[in-house]
């Protein structure tokens, strides 16, 4: 019997895309930076692609055409695209231009012994995230009923610290009702979002957490207050194994390297 082979994964996260293709968001460009992470992995891609994730803030402004933008360039990957929203989007927009195939918003989806779930962490008008009690309740669902299957759980807002005060403040609010479910199932083997424009990757309870910079700016980490960062856009590619491992990398893309720390466009204060 030939060996399953491992599910290969894209995750993008974080373009705060705007309606205006012209528009910046921390001195760059959202639109050229997207298009340029998306190019880039889809060139590099090893092997077989089986989904691209794609974790919150797709778009900055909410508007219909920026939802209908994204739709054309990631449906060109030929490949099923799940999209989770974050603190900006507007999500009943979002779900109804971005739930046709290849597209699906939030919801499940098993691939080869993997069952993963992409929950929606968006509180209106907030910027930290909130599970409400029917996604919990769906988490719950999906994971007794994949009892069989490794699992991983992606979704926005980052449920484990970070280390930066103030992006600490805006993560998951209730993030001891998501630990209290994932601690109960042990066939979850990762947690997966974006949020803090930054690598993050830690180990809890057996569980992996990680968090992947956006494909337009980064926050320097480790910060009491904001601090842009350096770093360019970037991009996380995932091998969920058999075995239920998981092998990830991060990607840069230095040709966009910054070449002096971008404006902080929201002024974030110290918390």
């Amino acid at each position: 019997m030939p060996r399953a082979l491992p599910i290969r994964l894209l995750q993008l996260t974080d373009p705060h895309l705007f309606a205006d293709e012209s528009r910046e968001l921390y001195g760059v460009n959202t639109a050229a930076s997207f298009r340029a992470a998306m190019s880039k992995a889809l060139a590099d891609v090893p092997g077989p692609l089986d989904a691209i994730l794609v974790t919150g803030d797709i778009a900055e402004d909410g508007f219909p055409e920026t939802y209908e933008r994204f739709r054309s360039i990631v449906s060109e990957s030929g490949t099923r695209v799940i999209c989770i929203p974050g603190n900006h989007e507007n999500p009943p927009t979002m779900s109804a231009l971005l739930s046709a195939p290849p597209l699906q918003y939030c919801g499940s989806a098993s691939i080869r012994g993997w069952r993963i779930v992409a929950l929606d962490s968006h509180a209106p008008g907030e910027d930290w995230g909130w599970l409400s009690g029917h996604e919990l309740d769906r988490l719950k669902q999906e994971l007794a009923s994949a009892a069989g299957e490794h699992a991983l759980v992606c979704l926005h807002h980052q449920p484990i610290p970070v280390g930066s005060p103030w992006l600490d403040s805006v993560g998951l609010r209730n993030a001891d009702a998501l630990h209290l479910i994932l601690r109960r199932h042990r066939n979850v083997r990762g947690v997966l979002s974006g949020h803090v424009h930054q690598v993050f990757d830690a180990t809890q309870h057996g569980i992996r957490f990680m968090s992947t910079p956006s494909t337009c700016a980064q926050f320097t980490p480790k910060t009491r207050s904001c601090v842009m960062d350096l770093r360019p856009p970037g991009f996380r590619w995932l091998e969920l194994m058999p075995t239920g491992k998981i092998t990830t990398e991060v990607f840069w893309l230095d040709e966009l390297r910054m070449t002096a720390r971008p404006p902080d466009s929201r002024r974030v204060l110290a918390v």
